[in-house]
């Protein structure tokens, strides 16, 4: 019998437990079990995000493809929405064209919800968004979060009020925040301070944020203190043009309190830290925040401050600003005219960040520059977007560094937008616009879109080659080898367009042109070594199996040696069809299971899609009829997850059909159809988990 299956999806974790909110909870619940958009509103900090998770979660099982979690508080414009919900659902490698019917089309046969949190500053295109995606998908749910409520028809409103300002909820909430905080010491007395904390309570309104930022000061001062302080400094905080809601001015006086209580160099770090929008750490806060008093030495010492008031919250190694203290310290950023000075520096930091990573992709750093540059995608946008503005060949620069790996875990129609941005607006020549477009004809590439890949291959030739003329001569031995670099990126581009589009020999004589012409180390260079790769590839995909195997051995020996994950994962990807093409279906089957380990540590799901494709035809060769029709199924998966059909390598498109064929007469074709369904409706990610495992625990 099948187990039983965790909750699908994806929701965040919780950093501190939810208090109250037990009816809002229930009548949540029930809007959206006869609603398919339900919008909370409420003012900043009433804890709008914190009931969405819990309802999500708790709703999660009833979905049967569960709760998906979409944050949209780090956008500052629409153009990457869809983008970022399509992330949020694990619709990755998006399709060119209208992305909004991409999404709906993967979401039309699913049955789940999808929280869109902090809908509030993209109120009209969340809007669109959501009307296409109910009309696309009939199963679909969504729970948004908004400041203000988004204006469909079909929308239910679920005004969220702050807790009743002397109720037993604000209480229970303001000492639990505080004994949780409290590293140790007494708790707060339950009688004793009864009356002080009520008090103080209803000074804030019951409103959670201002609260919790109450509860750090308690924690720093004690109750006696907090509320002498605001009682008597509280009502000069307060805007009395009374131009804002009274709850809104509530909210903003809180935040203006724990303001005025911090020290000049913490307010000044506080402003700066608003640059960010996604996670930071220690090192990335110094490098854009530190100047005049705040140093390498006083910046720590500083954010441990606002740490401690719960201005910035701690997770493990980073922190984060919640949006409404970032709106806070915006404006104190701009009221201190540093606005741009510490954008700048912001860029500049992703810039040198991006950089790095490039130059740690070859070796066994390379898993850690995946992940961080996935990790600091929405900075990473957010530099980009200043440096189109600023400083367009800076903007070039920076799309050329992470284009690939945007690429190649996923984010294609980003790394487009921004490079066919880049290109337009930068004047730059030479190596950098050759790289460039070398990334964004990979992204081109990938994406199906051959004849727009095929024109910008001829421009980065023409680049690469323009470079290389105006190179001047030994003395620059830096620029040469840079320029070397992009000549292969050139052939490299060049050959892989040509596998894509089944032209082997072709993809071998211009990477064996290009090598043959300039010979080295295959460690001299991640480009030389992805050219090295395409000959592999080519030499396949001609047939001549007994020299790409012997290459490949010895190039997979190679970055075994270097501890390099993504070339060997393709090595490993070229010695499994090689085994299936002469009949070594065991064979074949182990290193496709060594090439799924390597990607999915490094995140790429295209090559996730493309293993277990090979994986699938491998153990049907080998007569596992049922094992490859649940492979195959998840194969599928991840490839609808790509937007886009089934993609890859030619010469795996007869195999797979051959294989599937032999699969269908092993175990009969109802029996593998329903293993293939069953597998192509689970999670991919159990999917990948079995097939690495070897076998399925519910067939």
């Amino acid at each position: 019998m099948r187990e039983t299956a965790p909750v699908r999806g994806h929701l965040p974790d919780e950093n501190t437990g939810f208090v109250g909110r037990g009816r809002e909870l229930d009548r949540l619940t029930g809007e959206l079990t006869d609603h398919r958009l339900v919008t909370v509103t409420g003012v900043g900090g009433v804890g709008k995000t914190r009931l969405a998770l819990h309802t999500a979660k708790r709703l999660a099982a009833g979905f049967a493809d569960g709760a998906w979690w979409a944050d949209l508080t780090p956008l500052q414009g629409d153009r990457l929405l869809v983008a970022s919900v399509a992330d949020a659902v694990d619709l990755t490698f998006h399709a060119p064209g209208m992305p909004t019917t991409v999404l709906g089309g993967w979401l039309a046969e699913k049955r789940l919800l999808l929280v869109l949190d902090s809908c509030d500053h993209l109120a009209a295109p969340c809007a669109r968004l959501i009307t296409e995606l109910l009309a696309a998908a009939p199963g679909l749910t969504v729970l948004a979060t908004s400041r203000r409520r988004l204006g469909l028809r079909e929308e239910r409103v679920f005004a969220l009020e702050p807790f009743a300002a002397t109720g037993r909820e604000a209480t229970d909430l303001l000492r639990q925040r505080v004994d949780s905080g409290r590293r140790r010491g007494p708790r707060v007395p339950a009688q004793r301070q009864a009356g002080p904390v009520t008090e103080i309570c209803a000074r804030l309104e019951g409103i959670p944020l201002a609260l919790e930022l109450a509860a750090a000061q308690i924690r720093l001062q004690g109750v006696e203190a907090v509320r002498a302080q605001l009682g008597s400094r509280f009502d000069l905080l307060v805007h009395h043009e009374r131009v804002w809601p009274q709850r809104h001015q509530t909210l903003r006086a809180a935040i203006g309190w724990s303001h005025e209580l911090c020290e000049p160099l913490e307010r000044l770090l506080w402003a700066r830290l608003t640059v960010f929008r996604g996670p930071f750490d220690l090192a990335s806060a110094t490098f854009v925040c530190e100047g005049g008093p705040l140093t390498p030495e006083t910046l720590p010492t500083a954010l441990d401050a606002l740490v401690r008031m719960s201005v910035v919250h701690q997770e493990s190694h980073r922190y984060r600003l919640l949006d409404t203290i970032r709106e806070y310290g915006a404006g104190w950023l701009a009221a201190l005219g540093e606005t741009e000075a510490v954008a700048d520096r912001h860029a500049a930091f992703c810039l040198d960040l991006a950089q790095r990573a490039v130059a740690g992709w070859l070796g066994p750093d390379q898993p850690h520059w995946y992940t961080t540059i996935d990790e600091r995608h929405t900075d990473l946008c957010t530099a980009m977007d200043r440096l189109l503005r600023t400083d367009p060949d800076s903007a070039l620069a920076l799309a050329g560094a992470v284009g690939f790996f945007w690429s190649c875990s996923g984010r294609l129609r980003e790394a487009r937008d921004y490079l066919e941005q880049a290109l337009v607006l930068s004047e730059s020549r030479g190596a950098e616009r050759a790289r460039a477009l070398w990334a964004l004809g990979v992204s081109l590439t990938l994406q199906g879109d051959f004849a727009p890949a095929q024109e910008v291959s001829e421009r980065c030739a023409r680049e690469a080659r323009h470079a290389a003329y105006m190179t001047a001569p030994p003395e620059r031995s830096g620029d040469t080898v840079a320029l070397g670099a992009r000549t292969l990126d050139a052939a490299c581009l060049a050959g892989l367009l040509a596998l894509m589009t089944g032209r082997p020999m072709a993809a071998l004589v211009v990477v064996g042109h290009v090598l043959d012409a300039a010979p080295g180390d295959p460690t001299d260079s991640a480009e030389r070594l992805r050219c090295l790769l395409v000959r592999i590839f080519a030499l396949t995909g001609l047939g001549r199996l007994d020299e790409a195997r012997a290459a490949a051995l010895s190039l997979r020996q190679t970055c075994a040696e270097l501890g390099e994950h993504w070339t060997r994962a393709y090595l490993d990807y070229q010695l499994a069809l090689i085994g299936l093409l002469e009949g070594e279906p065991e064979s074949a089957a182990a290193h496709a299971r060594a090439m799924l380990e390597g990607k999915r540590k490094l995140g790429d799901g295209f090559g996730v899609a493309l293993g277990l494709d090979v994986l699938a035809a491998a153990l049907a060769a080998s007569g596992d009829g049922e094992l490859a029709a649940d492979v195959s199924g998840t194969g599928e998966a991840y490839w609808r997850s790509t937007g886009r059909p089934q993609r890859g390598m030619p010469e795996l498109h007869a195999l797979r059909r051959k294989y599937e064929h032999a699969a269908r007469e092993t175990i009969g074709s109802p029996t593998y159809e329903q293993i293939f369904l069953r597998a192509l409706s689970g999670q991919p990610q159990e999917g990948l988990d079995r097939a690495l495992r070897g076998g399925s625990r519910h067939l």
